[in-house]
C-alpha cells in the first residue's frame, strides 16, 4: 500500500463559497468537475496524478454535511505553514488550533471552513 489514503471529500453545503474558501487559502485552483445528473457539484483540489498522490475535492450533494466532528483530513500546508494559515481567516474560516511544532514530523495546524469543517494543514516549515 502506497498511501493510507487515496481520496477525500470535504462537504460544503454553498461549493462556489467553499470553492472561494479553499483556493485562497491554498493559493491554487480548484477544478470544477460538476455531475448534474447526480444533482452535484464537485471541485477537484490539485494534485499529482502522474505518481498517484492522494487527492480529493469540494462537494456540495444531498447527504453530504459539512462537520467539525469525525475524521480531519490534513492538506498541504506548503513549504511554510504559516502562508496558508495566514489566509484562512482572511477568507472567512476560523483557526482552532495554531501552528504546533511537532518535532520531526514538521508542523500542523486546524481551522473550521466557510461550510463548519473542521480541516488541518501540514508542513514540514
Amino acid at each position: 500500500m502506497k498511501n493510507a489514503v487515496n481520496w477525500f471529500e470535504i462537504p460544503a453545503t454553498d461549493y462556489e463559497r467553499a470553492k472561494k474558501f479553499y483556493s485562497a487559502v491554498l493559493g491554487e485552483t480548484i477544478s470544477d468537475f460538476h455531475m448534474p445528473e447526480k444533482k452535484m457539484k464537485y471541485g477537484v483540489f490539485a494534485y499529482d496524478q502522474k505518481s498517484q498522490g492522494v487527492g480529493g475535492a469540494i462537494v456540495e450533494m444531498e447527504g453530504m454535511n459539512p462537520s467539525a466532528d469525525g475524521s480531519t483530513v490534513y492538506l498541504n500546508g506548503g513549504d511554510d505553514l504559516n502562508v496558508a494559515l495566514s489566509r484562512v481567516e482572511a477568507a472567512g474560516g476560523t483557526v482552532i488550533m495554531p501552528k504546533m511544532n511537532i518535532d520531526e514530523n514538521g508542523f500542523i495546524a486546524q481551522f473550521v471552513d466557510t461550510e463548519g469543517n473542521r480541516v488541518a494543514l501540514h508542513s514540514m516549515g
